[in-house]
């Protein structure tokens, strides 16, 4: 035997012997652990019986507020003959024990330790010798409320027996001691066979010579792991080579980004930074910014300021919140402190956001306005009528009268909202159909011939008898009748409404809808359209209007993939010019 077989048999008995000894450690620590854990589950199987039958025992006691004689029917009910229960007031006074009789007296037993336990912690336990019954118990016990629930079953051989852990599992273990000491014994002879192949390896590897050389391994476990860290390490080179291909692109969208960004470090110096933030930069500032750095010196960022410092005291990760106003632009300023102690900015500007959010709460607004209204002069008149019993009849009509006014204007504003609302979800609330708009415009006339008559106006009809389209009836109904009733309610007496369908082609029809009546002005054109918008308030309420109605007009427009605009006619008088699709 030479030398070097003496260092290898050497090199293979440490191996053998160090990992045997690591091997009968970590047995001897699981095999302890579960034996104790075994122990444990028992005891915890245990437990919870008893725990069940307290808490069993107290809901009955709770829903029936039983005698002794009705305690101790019910305690028979469980399946363990040998069940004691023990009743127990605040006081430490025994008012029930099933292995008594109800005539033998208790000393006070607030002394118990199972009872004084139960008063610190959740419940508890004891195994000790019952004075009153001579025996050993296993007890449990809770404290409710109003009373102290305890369940014992005897600490006999029976019940040792049964929280002793089962030791299948040592003999289960000292088998695969056998055979980790047999595996370790091959694995060890085996091992230095790719030790030197490894050490190749390594010092390849030092000097990048992998893919120049081809290493072969023994054909064994080791050497096929070997074989896989050539390999891991073949591809950690190329999965380098595409993560810097990926922090390129990474850079590239930052760029792009619409998002203004931009990475400090610690020291509030830039690393990174887009157009976009360069840009926004200079709007918040109020000179022209030569680095993005100088935002830290702004009045605005000084809570930014004070969160950065905050943060990298902390050493957390930490984001931070806030809006910016510039003029008539606003910002939504972001900050993100990493744990490696740089942060992020980004800036995004939400000016038309914040735009839209405006004139919801408006919205808002005039809704409850245009609601208040009716239902406060309603609550009025019928206030007046309730508080006045001897009031005159023809007074009481005339309250209730301009209530029903009031309730139909309510009606009217409500079914405008609705309306406006379906339309927004248009896709889903509204189907479309074939119908004529020729026939829609001959209902909306025949159902206001009566205001017409009354007002002594002309309506012209200049349209085609049959004009065929796939659209909503309704919306359509809509356009034309709030149309009409604009031009009725403000355009005066004596007016002349033409209804003209003036072009056609393969896509749409262009209406014109003018009157001759008193007109508006130029400055209000622009916003008629708006919901609530009124050029005269006064006398749109006076005359019943909801302020919705040219805003439905232009919804259900829209609805048909149409456009529509209003201009003032040189001979006095409005026109609104629309189209709607065919299809």
């Amino acid at each position: 035997m030479n030398k070097l077989q003496m260092i290898k048999m050497t090199l293979n008995r440490r191996l053998f012997l160090y990992f045997f000894s690591i091997f009968l450690i970590m047995l001897t620590v699981i095999s302890f652990f579960q034996y104790q854990r075994e122990k444990e589950f028992r005891t915890e199987q245990l437990d919870q019986q008893l725990i069940t039958y307290n808490f069993t025992i107290h809901r009955f006691i709770q829903e029936h507020n039983p005698n002794w004689e009705t305690l101790e029917e019910y305690v028979r009910l469980f399946p363990d003959s040998a069940l004691r229960v023990t009743i127990i007031d605040t006081m430490g006074v025994v008012t029930f024990d099933s292995s008594a009789k109800k005539t033998e007296k208790f000393g006070n037993h607030l002394n118990r330790p199972e009872i004084e336990m139960s008063n610190t912690s959740e419940n508890g336990k004891a195994i000790r010798h019952s004075v009153s019954t001579g025996k050993d118990y296993y007890y449990l016990a809770h404290r409710f409320p109003d009373v102290y629930v305890r369940s014992a079953l005897p600490y006999n051989m029976s019940m040792i027996s049964m929280l002793k852990a089962n030791t299948f599992f040592l003999y289960f273990m000292s088998i695969i001691l056998i055979i980790s000491t047999i595996a370790l014994f091959l694995i060890s002879r085996n091992f230095t066979k790719s030790i030197d192949r490894l050490r190749v390896f390594t010092q390849k590897a030092e000097r990048e010579e992998i893919f120049d050389t081809d290493i072969e391994f023994p054909k064994d476990e080791l050497g096929e792991i070997s074989q896989n860290i050539v390999q891991l390490y073949k591809l950690l080179l190329i999965t380098k080579d595409d993560v810097n291909k990926e922090r390129e692109k990474l850079i590239k969208h930052l760029q792009i980004s619409q998002e203004g960004l931009a990475i400090f470090s610690s020291d509030k110096k830039e690393i990174l930074a887009n157009t976009h933030f360069i840009q926004y930069t200079n709007i918040l500032s109020d000179h022209q910014c030569e680095s993005s750095d100088e935002i830290f010196s702004l009045p605005e960022f000084s809570e930014i300021n004070e969160f950065i410092a905050e943060s990298l005291l902390n050493n957390q990760l930490n984001r931070k919140r806030l809006i910016v106003e510039k003029g008539i632009r606003v910002f939504s300023v972001q900050c993100i402190v990493f744990q490696d102690d740089t942060f992020e900015i980004s800036i995004n500007d939400i000016t038309v956001q914040e735009h839209e959010n405006q004139l919801k709460r408006h919205l808002t607004q005039n809704i409850s306005h245009e609601l208040k209204t009716p239902v406060s002069s309603i609550l009025g008149y019928m206030e007046s009528i309730l508080n006045n019993p001897d009031l005159d009849p023809d007074r009481q009509r005339f309250f209730i009268e301009r209530s029903f006014l009031q309730a139909q204007r309510l009606s009217a504003l409500l079914q405008d909202i609705s309306t406006l609302n379906k339309i927004d979800e248009a896709k889903r609330l509204f189907e479309k159909e074939s119908c004529d708009v020729a026939q829609v415009i001959g209902d909306v006339l025949f159902d206001v011939h009566l205001q017409v008559e009354e007002r002594k106006s002309i309506i012209l009809k200049n349209f085609p008898e049959h004009l065929p389209i796939q659209g909503n009836r309704s919306l359509l109904y809509s356009i034309f009748r709030n149309l009409t009733d604009n031009a009725l309610a403000y355009g005066g007496n004596k007016i002349t409404i033409d209804i003209n369908c003036y072009r056609e082609d393969n896509q749409f029809y262009y209406f014109s809808f003018s009157d001759n009546g008193v007109g508006i002005s130029e400055e209000h054109l622009s916003k008629i359209f708006e919901r609530f918008y009124r050029v005269d308030k006064g006398r749109s309420r006076k005359l019943g209007g909801t302020g919705l109605g040219l805003a439905i007009v232009k919804n259900a427009v829209i609805f048909h993939k149409g456009n529509i605009s209003a201009k003032s006619l040189p001979t006095g008088g409005l026109s609104f010019i629309f189209s709607l699709r065919k299809y």
